[in-house]
């Protein structure tokens, strides 16, 4: 017992024999040629591999031998150690290319190649303990390669993270270079097209990481791909594979603090998310200006409160998509839309003022919603054509 509290090596040591030991290192390179002809018979994503991976394989199995030949002499060493020893020799994209799964196949081929030959690896009587000394190597290769693919696997999860905070990051700034594609290709993002919604954490602000776990929950649930980020108080979510942005904002609308949850349009691909994201974010600003407007709400139908709060993007859209238009119809339709939006809707009113019949201002009124897709007898359709004029008038005047 004195000498154990001193630091004596365990009772199993040294039941291996020295001649045992001796003929276990005379047989390694023999026992890594088997251990590769019993993986290629054996192991069916073996023989589907590369042959640069194959490669490294072949080496990670002449390690395991020889770390289980140094085990052997001194079975006190741990299983990091042991571990280290084994996965040292293989890059770290190895783990990508062999699951965890395969990993434990692979392990136990070598092993069970080893423990076919004990009867002639083994000295005169020792055969039942190299078994023995077989079936511990076992048990702790097998726990320190769970180790190491954990370790791996934490790392990569923590290098994935900081990736998509740089994307997100990336689109909520408006920056579009070459590592934005380079960021999304490691993440495996393939996904089209591409809507980024926003929303808000609500008291949920230092709970950022579960609350971005919920909207991952979700994502999977309806088989959507999902970046997401939390910006101060703002949630931002880039979502793939949805060509109804409107409808992928449902699935999550309920997961976002109190308050607006806004859509952008949809973009073709990640690298063109940026003015979606820049949509979202404008109309998330302005959003207060219309206390009323649905949860979720498509930044396209916030475009006056956007244009009023200073979004540049927004101002232009409504001149072109909606002002424009009406000044190429000809300066009647100008005049008989605002005419009857100053006449509170009233087409009796709007035809008397222009001298015209009711009929010709429904006509004129029609063709208002053809060319625009607006209708001004709508509250927010008026509204957002009564805007559009007047930053048209604005922008054109002393033209």
């Amino acid at each position: 017992m004195a000498a154990r509290a001193h630091g004596a090596p365990p009772t199993q040591h040294g039941r291996v024999r020295p001649e045992t030991i001796a003929r276990l290192d005379a047989s390694m390179g023999a026992l890594g040629t088997a251990a590769m002809q019993a993986m290629d018979r054996r192991l069916r994503w073996f023989r589907a591999m590369s042959a640069e991976h194959r490669s490294w394989l072949g080496l990670l199995a002449q390690a395991a031998i020889a770390a289980f030949v140094d085990w052997v002499k001194h079975p006190e060493r741990t299983r990091p150690a042991v571990a280290g020893e084994v996965f040292g020799t293989a890059p770290r994209e190895l783990a990508r290319a062999v699951t965890l799964q395969q990993a434990v196949e692979m392990v136990r081929v070598i092993v069970d190649v080893v423990e076919s030959q004990v009867d002639e690896l083994a000295a005169p009587g020792g055969e039942a303990e190299l078994r023995e000394a077989v079936l511990r190597y076992t048990r702790e290769i097998a726990f320190g390669t769970a180790q190491v693919y954990a370790r791996t696997a934490e790392a990569r999860g923590a290098w994935d993270a900081r990736l998509e905070a740089l994307v997100v990051e990336s689109l909520v700034r408006g920056e579009v270079d070459e590592g934005l594609q380079s960021w999304a290709s490691a993440l495996n993002w393939s996904f089209s097209p591409v809507t980024v919604i926003v929303g808000t954490t609500g008291d949920r602000g230092t709970e950022a990481e579960g609350l971005i776990d919920e909207f991952r929950i979700v994502a999977r649930r309806a088989r959507l791909d999902l970046l997401a980020g939390v910006h101060g108080n703002r949630v931002v979510l880039v979502v793939g594979g949805s060509p109804d942005p409107l409808a992928a904002a449902e699935h999550f609308a309920g997961h976002f603090g109190p308050g607006p949850v806004v859509v952008g349009p949809p973009a073709a691909d990640l690298q063109s998310a940026v003015g979606s994201a820049g949509s979202a974010l404008a109309g998330l600003r302005a959003a207060d200006g219309w206390p009323e407007a649905p949860r979720p709400v498509l930044a396209s139908e916030l475009l006056p409160e956007r244009a009023l709060d200073g979004d540049e993007s927004a101002r232009i859209a409504l001149i072109d998509e909606v002002y424009e238009p009406l000044l190429r119809g000809g300066s009647a339709l100008l005049d008989t839309v605002m005419t009857y939006l100053e006449q509170g809707d009233s087409l009796e009113a709007t035809a008397r003022l222009l001298f015209v019949h009711p009929n010709t201002v429904r006509y004129r009124l029609r063709r208002v919603t053809e060319l625009t897709g607006i209708a001004a007898g709508d509250g927010r359709g008026g509204f957002t054509l009564w805007t559009a004029v007047i930053l048209g008038r604005l922008a054109h005047k002393g033209t």
